[in-house]
């Protein structure tokens, strides 16, 4: 069953407050075949020559119940311990996971940053722009006007002429700013952005927050994932606490930080 489906018909509009996700009851399992127990690598071995598949199947319950509503023009922050699910929950919002039960809707095609921009590390940094720009359903036209910007965004090659250079050359941080420029060129119905803002220095975060607020100001809605509590609140104006799968809080940003603050002491 695929997860992400378009908004029912009935889901209108409340005031001026347009919905771009629901998300309803989500529960996600992750199941793993074999593990457990001591020489597994050794049965697991023997499995293989002898062409014996494994019967243990070990389930991850990654989302338990989860349920929010996002509206058009909000930043929605997910915070929550290593573990908890917040990147799960994304993926399953992008139509990436399965739902095991409960559903997510939305409204138009999510953007999941690093998964729907395809870049191949054996071409150029000037190569994948062009690809992550049509991935992202960009014109070749629209990617030739704004190719210019994406690279001054990204900052690649402020210390020499990195654009030309295999990506397979580039830090993980230099690929990882590429492509939040790439995704950050194109307006979006809904951007979800895992951790890519720890990734550059502070003049890069800067212009990341600065596009992200300006993403949100043309109708967009944002789902940002990050330990910084700074750049949380710096960047959203709603979180959502996950622990273990399950919703803790949802709400304005400063109240969900500061409660979460003082239950996890960071």
């Amino acid at each position: 069953m695929a997860v992400a489906e378009h908004l029912p018909t009935d889901a209108t509009a409340r005031g001026d407050r347009v919905p771009t996700v629901i998300c309803d009851n989500l529960h996600v399992i992750y199941r793993v075949h074999g593990g457990g127990g001591r020489g597994n690598a050794t049965a697991a071995l023997n499995r293989m020559v002898r062409r014996q598949p494994s019967n243990r199947i070990r389930e991850v319950h990654a989302v338990r119940g989860v349920s929010f509503t996002a509206y058009r023009g909000e930043a929605v922050g997910l915070i929550g311990t290593n573990g908890s699910g917040k990147s799960t929950l994304l993926k399953a919002v992008a139509g990436l996971l399965p739902a095991e039960s409960g559903k997510v809707y939305t409204d138009g095609q999510p953007s999941l940053l690093g998964v729907n921009a395809a870049l191949m590390n054996d071409l150029t940094g000037e190569r994948n722009v062009y690809l992550g720009g049509l991935a992202m359903g960009m014109t070749r036209e629209e990617v030739r006007e704004r190719y210019q910007e994406i690279v001054d965004f990204s900052g690649i090659n402020e210390k020499g002429d990195f654009i030309t250079l295999p990506m397979r050359t580039y830090s993980s941080g230099m690929a990882a700013r590429l492509r939040f420029s790439i995704a950050a060129a194109k307006d979006h119905d809904v951007l979800m952005i895992d951790e890519a803002l720890a990734t550059g220095d502070l003049k890069f975060r800067r212009r990341s927050e600065a596009r992200i607020r300006e993403l949100r100001q043309q109708a967009g809605t944002v789902f940002l994932v990050s330990h910084s509590s700074k750049s949380i609140l710096d960047t959203c104006n709603r979180v959502l606490w996950l622990e273990k799968g399950e919703l803790v809080m949802d709400g304005p940003a400063e109240e969900v930080m500061a409660a979460y603050e003082k239950e996890t002491g960071k």
